[in-house]
């Protein structure tokens, strides 16, 4: 019995990845091409956390009670 699946279109993110990874890259650049992506992704969340944090009006003696309860 065949299993059939849907699969949609590839995202922006998905197609621009293929196309750079058609070539053959070394090593060492696909390791930088890794590490450039994870910092991108850290800062996108350390943004959203500080946005987060300012709409909550929180601060450093918040925090610090925070923690003490």
């Amino acid at each position: 019995m065949e299993s059939s699946s849907i699969h949609p279109p590839l995202s922006n993110v998905q197609a621009e990845m293929l196309k750079l990874f058609s070539a053959d890259v070394p090593e060492k650049q696909l390791l930088e091409i890794k590490n450039m992506i994870a910092r991108y992704l850290l800062d996108k969340a350390r943004d959203n956390a500080d946005d987060s944090w300012d709409k909550k009006g929180y601060s450093d003696e918040s925090l610090k009670k925070m923690l003490e309860e």
